[in-house]
Protein backbone atom coordinates (compact mmCIF):
# COMPACT_ATOMS: atom_id res chain seq x y z
CA UNK A 1 0.00 0.00 0.00
CA UNK A 2 1.13 3.88 -0.81
CA UNK A 3 -0.05 5.24 2.54
CA UNK A 4 0.20 4.15 6.31
CA UNK A 5 -1.58 0.90 7.20
CA UNK A 6 -4.06 1.88 9.84
CA UNK A 7 -5.56 -1.87 10.55
CA UNK A 8 -3.53 -4.99 9.64
CA UNK A 9 -4.56 -8.68 10.09
CA UNK A 10 -3.50 -12.44 9.72
CA UNK A 11 -5.13 -16.05 11.05
CA UNK A 12 -3.70 -17.47 13.98
CA UNK A 13 -4.52 -21.07 14.33
CA UNK A 14 -4.29 -22.08 10.46
CA UNK A 15 -0.72 -20.36 10.68
CA UNK A 16 0.14 -22.88 13.65
CA UNK A 17 -1.46 -25.64 11.90
CA UNK A 18 0.26 -24.99 8.96
CA UNK A 19 3.68 -24.76 10.22
CA UNK A 20 3.56 -28.11 12.49
CA UNK A 21 2.00 -29.84 9.06
CA UNK A 22 5.02 -28.64 6.97
CA UNK A 23 7.45 -29.65 10.04
CA UNK A 24 5.91 -33.43 9.87
CA UNK A 25 5.89 -33.43 6.16
CA UNK A 26 9.50 -32.73 5.91
CA UNK A 27 10.28 -35.24 9.07
CA UNK A 28 7.86 -38.15 7.21
CA UNK A 29 9.57 -37.65 3.60
CA UNK A 30 13.32 -37.47 5.28
CA UNK A 31 12.91 -40.69 7.45
CA UNK A 32 10.99 -42.43 4.71
CA UNK A 33 13.66 -41.21 1.93
CA UNK A 34 16.48 -42.80 4.11
CA UNK A 35 14.84 -46.41 4.97
CA UNK A 36 13.82 -46.54 1.38
CA UNK A 37 16.69 -48.49 0.47
CA UNK A 38 16.45 -50.79 3.14
CA UNK A 39 13.03 -52.26 1.96
CA UNK A 40 12.31 -56.19 1.43
CA UNK A 41 10.18 -55.09 -1.40
CA UNK A 42 12.65 -56.81 -4.21
CA UNK A 43 12.97 -53.60 -5.77
CA UNK A 44 16.08 -51.38 -6.10
CA UNK A 45 15.54 -47.68 -5.14
CA UNK A 46 19.00 -45.53 -5.82
CA UNK A 47 20.01 -42.25 -4.25
CA UNK A 48 18.14 -40.57 -7.00
CA UNK A 49 14.93 -41.98 -5.38
CA UNK A 50 16.01 -41.03 -1.85
CA UNK A 51 16.67 -37.81 -2.79
CA UNK A 52 13.04 -37.35 -4.91
CA UNK A 53 11.55 -38.56 -1.88
CA UNK A 54 13.26 -35.62 -0.02
CA UNK A 55 12.15 -32.98 -2.63
CA UNK A 56 8.70 -34.28 -2.39
CA UNK A 57 8.28 -33.62 1.11
CA UNK A 58 9.85 -29.96 0.77
CA UNK A 59 7.30 -29.42 -1.98
CA UNK A 60 4.18 -31.29 -0.17
CA UNK A 61 5.80 -28.67 3.10
CA UNK A 62 6.17 -25.48 0.77
CA UNK A 63 2.40 -25.69 -0.37
CA UNK A 64 1.34 -26.34 2.98
CA UNK A 65 3.09 -23.20 4.27
CA UNK A 66 1.10 -21.37 1.47
CA UNK A 67 -1.90 -21.07 4.61
CA UNK A 68 0.28 -18.83 6.13
CA UNK A 69 -0.05 -15.89 3.59
CA UNK A 70 -3.26 -14.52 4.48
CA UNK A 71 -2.98 -11.10 5.34
CA UNK A 72 -5.52 -8.21 5.20
CA UNK A 73 -3.92 -4.67 5.38
CA UNK A 74 -6.50 -1.11 5.73
CA UNK A 75 -5.40 1.99 5.06
CA UNK A 76 -6.64 5.47 3.70
CA UNK A 77 -6.41 4.61 -0.42
CA UNK A 78 -8.56 0.84 0.33
CA UNK A 79 -8.22 -2.51 1.81
CA UNK A 80 -5.21 -4.89 0.47
CA UNK A 81 -6.49 -8.43 0.25
CA UNK A 82 -3.48 -11.33 0.46
CA UNK A 83 -5.05 -14.69 0.37
CA UNK A 84 -3.18 -17.99 -0.45
CA UNK A 85 -2.18 -17.06 -4.50
CA UNK A 86 -3.10 -13.62 -4.93
CA UNK A 87 -2.98 -9.96 -3.56
CA UNK A 88 -5.94 -7.40 -4.60
CA UNK A 89 -6.23 -3.69 -3.73
CA UNK A 90 -9.89 -3.09 -3.39
CA UNK A 91 -10.17 0.85 -2.92
CA UNK A 92 -12.71 2.38 -0.76
CA UNK A 93 -14.98 3.32 -3.17
CA UNK A 94 -15.66 -0.24 -4.56
CA UNK A 95 -16.09 -1.73 -0.75
CA UNK A 96 -19.50 -1.74 -0.35
CA UNK A 97 -19.59 -3.71 3.30
CA UNK A 98 -17.51 -5.92 4.99
CA UNK A 99 -19.53 -9.09 5.91
CA UNK A 100 -18.97 -11.94 7.98
CA UNK A 101 -22.13 -14.60 6.69
CA UNK A 102 -23.21 -17.07 9.39
CA UNK A 103 -21.38 -20.59 8.78
CA UNK A 104 -18.81 -18.52 6.16
CA UNK A 105 -15.19 -20.13 6.99
CA UNK A 106 -13.37 -16.48 6.60
CA UNK A 107 -15.19 -12.74 5.96
CA UNK A 108 -15.53 -10.87 2.81
CA UNK A 109 -15.49 -7.83 1.06
CA UNK A 110 -18.82 -7.17 -0.65
CA UNK A 111 -18.68 -5.48 -4.27
CA UNK A 112 -21.17 -4.04 -6.58
CA UNK A 113 -22.88 -6.10 -8.74
CA UNK A 114 -22.90 -8.96 -6.19
CA UNK A 115 -19.61 -9.98 -6.47
CA UNK A 116 -17.26 -10.29 -3.34
CA UNK A 117 -13.24 -10.83 -1.96
CA UNK A 118 -13.08 -13.86 0.31
CA UNK A 119 -10.82 -12.39 3.06
CA UNK A 120 -8.91 -15.39 4.35
CA UNK A 121 -6.95 -13.26 7.30
CA UNK A 122 -10.12 -13.25 9.18
CA UNK A 123 -11.20 -16.94 9.64
CA UNK A 124 -14.19 -18.09 12.10
CA UNK A 125 -11.61 -20.41 13.77
CA UNK A 126 -10.00 -17.83 15.69
CA UNK A 127 -12.77 -16.95 17.37
CA UNK A 128 -12.41 -13.71 19.63
CA UNK A 129 -9.58 -13.05 17.27
CA UNK A 130 -11.78 -12.68 14.44
CA UNK A 131 -14.22 -10.80 16.17
CA UNK A 132 -11.91 -8.28 17.11
CA UNK A 133 -10.64 -7.93 13.08
CA UNK A 134 -13.23 -7.37 11.70
CA UNK A 135 -14.93 -5.03 14.18
CA UNK A 136 -11.68 -3.15 13.56
CA UNK A 137 -12.04 -3.39 9.70
CA UNK A 138 -15.83 -2.48 9.48
CA UNK A 139 -14.69 1.04 11.69
CA UNK A 140 -12.18 1.69 9.24
CA UNK A 141 -14.44 1.28 6.51
CA UNK A 142 -16.88 3.80 7.80
CA UNK A 143 -13.89 6.16 8.37
CA UNK A 144 -13.13 6.03 4.73
CA UNK A 145 -16.41 5.75 3.07
CA UNK A 146 -18.91 8.01 2.76
CA UNK A 147 -22.79 6.89 3.53
CA UNK A 148 -24.55 5.73 1.07
CA UNK A 149 -28.01 5.49 0.69
CA UNK A 150 -29.25 1.83 1.17
CA UNK A 151 -31.95 1.08 -1.01
CA UNK A 152 -35.26 0.14 1.01
CA UNK A 153 -36.56 -3.22 -0.38
CA UNK A 154 -40.65 -3.49 -0.67
CA UNK A 155 -39.83 -7.09 0.45
CA UNK A 156 -38.92 -8.75 3.37
CA UNK A 157 -36.04 -11.40 3.11
CA UNK A 158 -38.23 -13.80 2.83
CA UNK A 159 -39.38 -12.41 -0.45
CA UNK A 160 -43.26 -11.47 1.03
CA UNK A 161 -44.46 -7.87 0.11
CA UNK A 162 -44.97 -5.54 3.08
CA UNK A 163 -47.74 -6.17 6.01
CA UNK A 164 -50.34 -4.30 5.28
CA UNK A 165 -50.17 -4.01 1.17
CA UNK A 166 -52.20 -7.35 -0.26
CA UNK A 167 -49.60 -8.34 -2.31
CA UNK A 168 -50.09 -5.25 -4.03
CA UNK A 169 -47.43 -3.40 -5.67
CA UNK A 170 -47.59 -0.04 -3.78
CA UNK A 171 -45.43 2.08 -6.22
CA UNK A 172 -47.79 3.41 -8.83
Amino acid sequence: MTTTTVFEARPRKVRRVAVAAAVLLIAVFAVVGTLLRNTPTGVYFRLSDQMAMVVLGLLLAGAALLFTRPRVRAGADGVEVRNLIATRMVPWELALRISFPDGAPWARIELPDDEYIAVMAIQSADGRHAVQAIRRLREVHAEHTAPRDIPIQSEDQRGRPPAGTGGLDTQA
